[in-house]
């Protein structure tokens, strides 16, 4: 059976059957976290990676601040999960206030301790609002910055992409010219940045197949609880909050459970879009909590495995 056949098919068979009935679990995931600030928060994200743990992600990434901001505690958590676990663990790298050589030492760094895998982004300005501004000894973009750690080691590369077009971009063809260039240099895949709706998906996705960019290009999942902070996210990363949205939380603000089954409910419905599209990997932002995403990935299928263990 042809790509486009077994797509029909599985659209047939998300509008007749029940959503998310006889799902194989072929669905592949991994997730994303950030370095604690507090000895609770550490706690909070442990037992969250304990608990995805045994659905066999294909990576594990852990984020790094504004301008270096949480370095320490980005190579902390990274080297914790390399040390006390079996899942793949990829370090995020910017270019913000950063050197060459500052960038050689924390890459080396992470190699040293059985990282294989680097998130490269350029990165936002240290305080909102402002231009980037390259370090006078440091990279200008991501691209340049996958060349250099191609340098360093060889590092699997993941590089970011915008669904619906980065908010510096000029328009959406600079956009996509900008991940050509970053994948060009040696990235492996492009994680995407949230949306909402999967049409943004798949309009990325043909665009970028008609630009001749055939890498991974892996949807970023955000289950979304507190909309008034995902707006906040969708203002600086230009991803854009349908009005329905507002409507299903309206009234919740006082009830954490039905907030998370309403979450739960949207992201888990528009996975299973992307699933019928023939997606088949996601990365889940998960804001250091793993239930609404450990729930998603259910419903997807995908189930403990044999052998996944910390």
């Amino acid at each position: 059976m042809t790509p486009s056949l077994r797509q029909l098919k599985e659209a047939k068979t998300a509008l007749e059957e029940p959503l998310f009935a006889g799902l194989s679990g072929d669905a592949e995931v991994s997730f994303e976290f950030f370095p604690p600030k507090s000895e609770k928060m550490a706690g909070t994200l442990w037992d969250s990676i304990l608990t995805l743990a045994p659905l066999a992600p294909r990576f594990v990434s852990v984020t790094y601040g504004a301008g270096g901001s949480t370095r320490e505690r980005t190579h902390a958590t990274v080297a914790r999960i390399v040390q006390e676990t079996d899942i793949p663990a990829a370090a995020h790298l910017t270019c913000v206030d950063a050197s060459r050589d500052e960038i050689r030492q924390v890459a080396e760094a992470y190699w040293n301790i059985g990282v294989r895998h680097i998130v490269a982004l350029r990165g936002d300005p240290p305080e909102i609002g402002q231009a980037f501004q390259p370090h006078p000894d440091g990279y200008a973009s991501a691209a340049e910055l996958v060349v250099g750690l191609k340098d360093i080691a060889p590092f699997e590369i993941s590089v970011a992409a915008y669904p619906e077009t980065h908010p510096e971009a000029g328009c959406a063809q600079d956009d996509l010219d900008n991940l050509k260039r970053k994948l060009d240099a040696g990235a492996t895949r492009a994680i995407t940045q949230f949306f909402f709706r999967p049409d943004a998906y798949f309009r990325f996705r043909d665009a970028a197949a008609a630009n001749n960019i055939d890498a991974e290009l892996v949807p970023g999942i955000l289950p979304v609880s507190n909309v008034a902070q995902t707006r906040k996210f969708a203002g600086l990363c230009g991803a854009k909050i349908p009005g329905w949205m507002d409507d299903l939380f309206e009234g919740l603000d006082d009830r954490p459970s039905a907030r998370q089954l309403v979450a739960a409910t949207i992201s888990s419905e528009m996975c299973r879009r992307l699933y019928a599209g023939g997606v088949r990997q996601f990365h889940f932002y998960t804001l250091n909590r793993a239930e609404l995403s450990y729930a998603i990935c259910h419903l997807l299928g995908r189930r403990p495995q044999a052998g996944s263990m910390i």
